[in-house]
């Protein structure tokens, strides 16, 4: 083979593998780019994702604080019936004793 031929295919397979390198390298930053637009797109989700969970946790926190408030206000106001009852069942007897120690007073006067 003469040298122009040869120096022509050196020439050749040379831009030839300037453009595969070209291409390979292209390849490489289209691949890295999707990769950190695929990272950026879980950090997202993940961060939704934790967001919610947060929110979903805050609700059912504040669900079990009314349910306890509920049954404490429910229980508080039992308890204030109860003692409304007892005090009104007292009433009666109460009032008879002073009855009676009036009836006494006005008898020991006479």
């Amino acid at each position: 083979m003469p040298r122009p031929q040869v120096l022509e295919r050196i020439t050749s397979a040379e831009e030839e593998a300037d453009e595969i390198v070209a291409l390979a390298e292209n390849d490489r930053d289209e691949r890295i780019t999707e990769a950190r637009e695929r990272a950026e797109e879980i950090r997202t989700e993940a961060e939704q994702e934790a967001q919610d969970l947060k929110e979903r946790r805050l609700e059912e926190a504040r669900d079990e604080i009314d349910a306890e408030c509920e049954r404490v206000l429910e229980e508080g106001e039992q308890e204030r019936e109860a003692l409304a009852e007892r005090a009104q069942d007292r009433v009666d007897e109460v009032t008879d004793h002073v009855v009676s120690l009036f009836q006494e007073d006005v008898h020991a006067q006479t």
